[in-house]
């Protein structure tokens, strides 16, 4: 977003994925819940979004979904308000 979008166009292979603390590493201000949180949700899009069945290699993570969760003590509301303040920032970029 900060090169426009003819420069993201040309780029745009290279952020075919949804490793969402990748895609949110312009954000100021994430911390460590944060990034855990968003470590957390890309492994939810991968099982229950796109990608119904990512395959065996993915069971692994199973154990760090629970991990990064008990280790910050994820919530709803900590997953919601981390939403609001990322369309927040993407909103303020675009308009």
């Amino acid at each position: 977003m900060r090169r426009g979008i003819e420069a993201y166009t040309a780029s745009e292979k290279d952020y075919r994925h949804h490793e969402l603390a990748e895609l949110a590493d312009f954000i100021p201000g994430l911390d460590e819940t944060d990034q855990a949180t968003l470590k957390v949700l890309t492994h939810f899009v991968y099982w229950a979004g796109r990608y119904p069945d990512p395959g065996t290699r993915h069971h692994s993570k199973v154990e760090e979904v629970f991990s990064l969760s008990e280790k910050h003590e994820i919530s709803a509301k900590q997953l919601f308000e981390l939403a609001s303040r990322v369309m927040g920032h993407v909103k303020r970029l675009v308009q």
